[in-house]
C-alpha cells in the first residue's frame, strides 16, 4: 500500500494496491467479490451477485445527470497467478512484492494483476470521486475470464440494464479496442498404458525452467519459447540417441498463458548418451531463443520410486503429438497489416490416471481461419491416436465503425489529449465478445492503460498511461451523460 500511496489519482491506486492483497484466480474469486460487495455497502451502493458469482454494483448518477442512459463499466475479478519457482511470493496468496521503476508499478518476482485489476479499481474509483460527474452507472465484474470467460458467458440480459458498455481490460492509452480474435479449446488425449519398466533402465526427472511466457494472445508474435514444445523437442532428440518411456509430462499453468516451465518423468536404458543428447538439444534451444529466452535451463535428477513408464510406440507418438501440435503465429492479418490475424498455443500439460491431456487455444479473427486451424490441431491428436475434444469459446468480437459510442469516444479523446487515437483490434480475447451476444443491442468499447508482460513475472503497468486512462474514462461518463 505504501509503495503506491504517493502516486495519482490516489483512488485509484488505493483500490488496485488493496486488490493485490486479495488472492483471486480464476474459479477463485470469492474474497475479491467480498471486497467489492463491502465497498458497495459502505457507499450506499445497490448490488447484486448472479448464479455464476458475477457482481453489479448500481452507482446513482450524479446531480442534474440522472435521465441519462445508463453506462456500464466492466471488468473482471480474477487474475493469472504466475510466480518464479521459488519465490516466496504468491498471487494465489495475495501476496505480491510491488516496486515502482521510474513510470512503471512493477511486481518483480510475479504476476501483477494488473489484468484487470487496474480496470477494477478504475470503476470504483469513478463511482466514489466527488470530482467526476456521470449518469447512472453499473459496475460489472465478471468471474473466470482467464479461464475461459465463463462469467461473461453466463450473464443473464436481465441482470444489468445498461447497453452502452465500457469494457476497461484494454492495455493501450493510445488506442480505442473495436474488436477481438475469437478462440477455441482443443483437448488431446493420450493413454500411456504405463507397464512395468525392464531392470536396469534409469528413472530420471527431466526439468525444462526459465521461459519468458506471456499472454497466449499479446505476447504470441513476440517469438518466446514455449516450455512444452522445448521439452517435447529435447526428448524426441534424446530418443534417437537412446530408447526413451515416458512416465508423464507436464506443463504450463494456464489456458490462456504461454507455459513457461516444463517436467517431464522418463525411463531411459543409456543415461549418459541421454544426458549428452539433452544438453545438446538445450544448447540449440539457447541458441535459437537467445533474443527471447536466455535463461532457459535444464536439470536432471534421478527419480526413485517410479517404476511405471509407456511403451516406446506410446512414447514416440506422444512426442510427434508435441511437435505437430501449432504453436505460434499461423497467419498476418491482410487488412490490418503489422496485426497477427490466426495463431495457436499449446498451453498446458498434465498427466493423471495414466492419461497425458494438451490443451491448446486458437484464436483468429477470421472465423473460417479460426476453424481450419482447429481441424489442423484435430488431425494431428487422431493421428497420433489420442482422443480429441474441442470446445468453442467465444466469436469474433466485429468491429463497428458507425458506433455512436465510439464517435463520442473519439471526440472525447481528440478533446483531452489533442490528438487522434488509434483503432486497435486486438488478438486477445475481450468478454465484449461474448456480452455482445448476451446482451442483445448493446453498445461496446474497450480502453486501458499501458501493461506489459501481462500473465508472467515481471507484469509492468504504465503510471502516467494509467492517469490518461482514468482521465479518459471519467471525462468520457461525463460526455456520455450530457
Amino acid at each position: 500500500m505504501s509503495t503506491l500511496s504517493r502516486l495519482e489519482p490516489a483512488l485509484v491506486w488505493r483500490r488496485f494496491a488493496e486488490l493485490t492483497a486479495i488472492p483471486r484466480p480464476p474459479k477463485e474469486e470469492a474474497a475479491a467479490r467480498a471486497y467489492v460487495l463491502e465497498w458497495a455497502k459502505r457507499r450506499g451502493f445497490e448490488s447484486a451477485v448472479d448464479s455464476e458469482g458475477n457482481v453489479v454494483v448500481r452507482v446513482p448518477a450524479t446531480p442534474g445527470r440522472e435521465a441519462a442512459a445508463t453506462v456500464v463499466l466492466q471488468a473482471h475479478l480474477d487474475m493469472v497467478c504466475e510466480r518464479d519457482p521459488g519465490s516466496e511470493y504468491d498471487p494465489r496468496a495475495g501476496r505480491i512484492r510491488i516496486v515502482v521503476e521510474d513510470d512503471w508499478v512493477v511486481a518483480p518476482e510475479t504476476t501483477l494483476g494488473a489484468d484487470d485489476g487496474i480496470g477494477v479499481a478504475a470503476a470504483m474509483a469513478a463511482a466514489e470521486d466527488a470530482t467526476a460527474a456521470h449518469g447512472p452507472l453499473e459496475l460489472l465484474f465478471t468471474v473466470c475470464e482467464e479461464a475461459g470467460l465463463d462469467g461473461a458467458k453466463a450473464l443473464e440480459p436481465s441482470f444489468v440494464s445498461g447497453r452502452v458498455l465500457l469494457n476497461l481490460d484494454g492495455t493501450s492509452d493510445r488506442s480505442l479496442t473495436i474488436g477481438c480474435a475469437g478462440s477455441a479449446h482443443t483437448f488431446a488425449r493420450v493413454r500411456l498404458r504405463p507397464e512395468p519398466v525392464p531392470a536396469g533402465v534409469v528413472m530420471l526427472r527431466i526439468t525444462l525452467t526459465g521461459g519468458r511466457g506471456g499472454h497466449s494472445g499479446a505476447d504470441i508474435d513476440k517469438g518466446r519459447a514455449n516450455a512444452i514444445k522445448a521439452l517435447g523437442h529435447v526428448l524426441a532428440r534424446a530418443f534417437e540417441e537412446t530408447p526413451v518411456r515416458l512416465a508423464r509430462l507436464d506443463g504450463g499453468v494456464s489456458r490462456n498463458a504461454i507455459p513457461r516451465d516444463a517436467a517431464g518423468l522418463v525411463a531411459v536404458e543409456d543415461e549418459t548418451s541421454f544426458r549428452k543428447a539433452a544438453v545438446r538439444e538445450l544448447a540449440a534451444l539457447r541458441d535459437r531463443f537467445s533474443g527471447s529466452d536466455g535463461g532457459l535451463s535444464l536439470s536432471i535428477e534421478p527419480a526413485a520410486g517410479a517404476e511405471r513408464a509407456a511403451d516406446h510406440e506410446t512414447t514416440r507418438r506422444l512426442l510427434d503429438l508435441v511437435a505437430a501440435t501449432p504453436s505460434g503465429v499461423l497467419a498476418m492479418s491482410p487488412s490490418l497489416p503489422g496485426r497477427v490475424e490466426t495463431s495457436s498455443c499449446l498451453t498446458t500439460a498434465s498427466t493423471e490416471d495414466g492419461v497425458v491431456t494438451f490443451s491448446s487455444m486458437t484464436r483468429s479473427s477470421s472465423a473460417p481461419a479460426l476453424d481450419g486451424v482447429v481441424a489442423s490441431v484435430a488431425a494431428a491428436a487422431r493421428l497420433a491416436g489420442a482422443e480429441i475434444e474441442v470446445l468453442r469459446s467465444y466469436p469474433p468480437w466485429r468491429p463497428n465503425l458507425e458506433s455512436p459510442l465510439l464517435a463520442t469516444a473519439r471526440a472525447t479523446y481528440e478533446r483531452l489529449f489533442d490528438a487522434t487515437p488509434l483503432l486497435d483490434v486486438v488478438h486477445g480475447g475481450l468478454e465484449c465478445a461474448v456480452i455482445g451476444d448476451r446482451l442483445p443491442g448493446i453498445d461496446m468499447l474497450s480502453l486501458g492503460p499501458e501493461i506489459v508482460g501481462m500473465h508472467a513475472p515481471g507484469e509492468r503497468l504504465n503510471i502516467p498511461a494509467t492517469q490518461r486512462f482514468y482521465r479518459l474514462l471519467t471525462a468520457l461518463v461525463d460526455d456520455l451523460s450530457r
